[in-house]
């Protein structure tokens, strides 16, 4: 079966717009971890959330998939919608049905299951897995490392491969919008840029919506259409892409690049925080 038959089993493109509007979250009733957090994914548009570690991006997406409940978590002011639909009230399990699918930092598998037993567990969220082997040659077409390993246990692959298992598992549950937690982590640049790319043949072809959280700030302003940076629980910094890769801030704090084109000593910043013209 060719790979526009697989597909049209159920499109995938994307019509709706995830909106958060003005969230804040708290963890077992005191951390206040969100300030406020305001951002738009728009249909079949790439989003890219950047900032250092324990800048709130992870929960941002936790908030979004209702995985904060796990945690002891909660959204304890303003909005999350799907289109007409509001999200933070409901359950992981129902956001899920809804087409928004997180990949969790960490590559998590069912380690003792082989390749395609793994898609296959993924494949059982949409329409009780009746379209499991057209979506398994999906899969297969974007990831074909993962159909010559299909038979191998998935605890013997390698941190590329066990990247490309977990966002092939989430695309068997036909996500509207894909979220993508630090999938560059720990990986070679080679693999970085071979994952990427395939991410943006994704987002292109099946007009699939992308919300990626990255600290690989080149990586993920190369792929999105637009980005946010955050810091300590708050969006400090956002535009559509390109104009972030010339942004000179962007260029010495995050790309590393000083505004002579050289790369930035952080031996050397300490006026860092100061400095950040945005948070004034």
């Amino acid at each position: 079966m060719s790979l526009t038959k697989a597909k049209n089993a159920s499109e995938s493109t994307t019509t709706q717009t995830l909106s958060v509007n003005n969230i804040e979250v708290v963890y077992n009733s005191v951390i206040l971890v969100l300030r406020g957090i305001s951002l738009e994914v728009e249909p079949g548009k790439v989003v890219s959330l950047l900032g250092p570690n324990g800048a709130g991006k992870s929960t941002t997406l936790k908030a979004i998939s209702g995985l904060l409940k796990a945690e002891l978590g909660e959204v304890t002011r303003g909005q999350i919608h799907w289109g007409e639909q509001r999200l933070d009230s409901l359950s992981a399990e129902d956001v899920v049905r809804m087409g928004l699918v997180q990949v969790i930092e960490g590559r998590l598998l069912f380690r003792h299951l082989t390749v395609e037993e793994n898609l296959r567990v993924g494949g059982m969220v949409y329409a009780g897995g009746r379209h499991i082997r057209d979506d398994l040659e999906r899969v297969y077409h974007y990831f074909p490392a993962l159909a010559k390993l299909s038979r191998r246990v998935s605890g013997y692959l390698s941190g590329g491969e066990g990247q490309m298992l977990v966002i092939g598992r989430a695309m068997m549950a036909h996500p509207q919008i894909l979220m993508l937690d630090e999938p560059s982590l720990g990986l070679a640049p080679m693999l970085v840029h071979e994952i990427f790319d395939i991410i943006r043949d994704i987002n292109r072809q099946e007009g699939m919506s992308v919300l990626i959280v990255e600290q690989n700030a080149r990586a993920a302003l190369e792929l999105a259409d637009y980005a946010y940076v955050m810091e300590d629980g708050r969006i400090v910094l956002d535009g559509p892409a390109e104009q972030m890769r010339e942004n000179e801030d962007i260029k010495e704090f995050y790309l590393g690049l000083n505004q002579a084109g050289g790369r930035k000593n952080y031996r050397d910043v300490k006026h860092y925080k100061r400095r950040k013209r945005w948070l004034g």
